[in-house]
């Protein structure tokens, strides 16, 4: 399984950016796309994560509104939509997967695609 996150970039705090990651190899209907983030300093944080049938989203409760996961089977990638940045959502964003559904632990993930960089300027 290969993953690349993209759509990162430099934004202004309020804006709204769309990452997208895209999937390539055989991933089982059982399996969970999650998205994690690590901001400089920090240790790496669960986001949000959905099954790869397209369903069950769940997220970290501190980011449950502001973001949005969709994605999965239908079109091998999955998005993270994430509204009102502010600064302290500056961070890498890494796309993963897991064997298993509902997991936020970044162990529980076990293929991983590089990051994408996210900075919010105020």
């Amino acid at each position: 399984v290969q993953l690349q996150a993209s759509g990162g970039g430099l934004v202004q705090a309020g804006d709204s950016l769309t990452l997208s990651c895209s999937v390539s190899g055989r991933i089982f209907s059982s399996s969970t796309m999650g998205w994690f983030r690590q901001a400089p300093g920090k240790e790496r944080e669960f986001v949000a994560g959905i099954r790869w049938t397209g369903n069950s989203a769940y997220y970290a409760d501190a980011l449950k509104g502001q973001v949005t996961v969709s994605g999965g089977t239908a079109m091998r990638k999955v998005y993270l939509q994430m509204n009102s940045l502010k600064r302290e959502d500056t961070a890498v964003y890494y796309c993963a997967k897991s064997s298993r559904c509902g997991n936020k632990a970044s162990a529980d993930f076990d293929s991983w695609g590089p990051g994408t960089q996210v900075t919010v300027s105020s």
